[in-house]
């Protein structure tokens, strides 16, 4: 089967997704760094820069944020993403975001 067939084929209940977003406060000068990961297109649990940790969203993220917050390594490293991820790709994004502000034209 080609990969459309069998993407069809996936129940709605076995999507688990993951997204990471970087919130910039007047440059890089705040940088809030967003973890955020989803079954059947629920949040269930986060890490916040902001908390510096792993947050349960619903029941079911209750286990795995506990079993993160455990591991000293997976913390370090999901606070550093401030710096490495964020920070780090502002450069590349800015060029084509910030700095192509242009007044909008509207014909009434």
């Amino acid at each position: 089967c080609p990969p459309l067939a069998w993407a069809r084929e996936i129940q709605p209940h076995f999507l688990e997704y993951a997204t990471s977003e970087c919130h910039f406060f007047n440059g890089t000068e705040r940088v809030r760094f967003l973890h955020r990961y989803f079954h059947n297109g629920e949040e269930f649990v986060r890490f916040d820069s902001d908390w510096g940790e792993f947050r349960a969203v619903t029941e079911l993220g209750r286990p795995a944020a506990e079993q993160w917050n455990s591991q000293k390594d997976t913390l370090e490293r999901e606070r550093a993403y401030v710096d490495t991820y964020c920070r780090h790709n502002y450069g590349v994004v800015e060029s084509f975001t910030v700095q192509r502000r242009v007044e909008p034209i509207v014909t009434v």
